[in-house]
């Protein structure tokens, strides 16, 4: 009975990772219209969703990752001035050159300057690329943040921005560092025993649901006024989140990065961390609620995008498998 509830999980979770796009727009569609369903994702209960999220990427975590992250450590510097150069820079020619309203232009390039997210995470999971140089990347463009991220707002946006640097490394303890860590462990103690790897097949499944909750929260929250901003702020997170996985990928190449390295480079540039855009919106900007509503639309469609582009790395090795054969 166990054995045949664990076959039929496994299963599900394929389908699930199979159809990601599919599942998390799904999941935004539904919170649109029946923003209830996922009211719950807040505060507390979304920081716990992300934690288990993050729990599954560790879990797939080896001593031989960190040891290769620390041999490279160039490696990490590339993507993350690729991140906080390429992502600032798009969106505030984006800006300039659609004539934006400013409170628009203020959320996007916010978004443009925030760290890459945990989303970008599980993408690297779900389309085979590096997961630890994912973790690294994410983990270090978000400790460069409070010095950072209000610097280029000031620069380019000329917006004084104040984040509460002890209050984000909590986060990234609590969201990012300890999950991965407690999953780095549980591979250490249990990774060659054969049900942890049939138990790890289940897990791609875990981090999809887990995303469409975090994204039905969000668009449950703010989907009523996805609207009001009209067609020019969707054409602008469209073209800043398509020109960030290009310009990362492209980095990655030029870098002489291998194939799971230039996805995952491509991912961390182009998926930002837009819901920490979206609060530092609504605590710095209460005048500006468009600045919020640019930071919740993208952080909606990063999610989305970033699965459909992990989508299309995976369609790519199947085709290449198919041609092996």
């Amino acid at each position: 009975m166990a054995t045949r509830m664990l076959k039929a999980a496994q299963r599900i979770s394929a389908l699930l990772a199979k159809w990601t796009p599919l599942f998390v727009s799904l999941a935004a569609v539904g919170a649109y219209f029946a923003p209830g369903a996922f009211g719950w994702v807040r505060g507390d209960v979304q920081t716990a969703v992300l934690g288990v999220i993050m729990l599954t990427m560790g879990m797939t975590l080896t001593g031989d990752d960190f040891r290769g992250l620390a041999a490279k450590p160039l490696d990490i510097l590339i993507g993350s001035l690729a991140q906080f150069c390429f992502m600032p820079l798009i969106a505030w020619t984006l800006v300039r050159v659609a004539g934006m309203p400013r409170a628009l232009g203020v959320g996007l390039m916010l978004v443009g300057c925030c760290p890459g997210g945990v989303s970008s995470n599980i993408m690297s999971f779900l389309c085979k690329g590096d997961v630890a140089f994912s973790v690294g990347l994410t983990t270090v463009s978000t400790l460069l943040a409070p010095l950072a991220t209000p610097l280029l707002m000031l620069w380019l946006a000329g917006e004084n921005v104040d984040i509460d640097a002890a209050g984000m490394f909590s986060s990234i303890l609590l969201v990012t560092l300890l999950p991965v860590g407690a999953g780095f462990a549980l591979n250490t103690l249990f990774g060659r025993r054969a049900g942890y790897g049939e138990a790890m097949k289940v897990m791609p499944g875990v981090a999809v649901v887990g995303l469409a909750c975090i994204v039905g929260g969000v668009v449950s929250a703010h989907g009523a006024r996805f609207l009001e901003s009209g067609w020019l702020i969707f054409l602008a997170v469209f073209l800043h989140n398509a020109l960030g996985y290009v310009l990362g990928y492209a980095a990655g190449v030029a870098a002489r990065f291998n194939r799971p390295k230039r996805r995952t480079v491509s991912i961390e540039v182009g998926m930002q961390n837009a819901g920490l855009a979206t609060v530092l919106a609504g605590r710095h900007f209460p005048a500006m609620p468009e600045a919020a509503l640019a930071s919740a639309v993208s952080c909606v469609w990063h999610s989305v995008s970033g699965a459909m582009l992990a989508g299309v790395f995976n369609a790519l090795d199947a085709m290449a498998a198919r041609r092996r054969t």
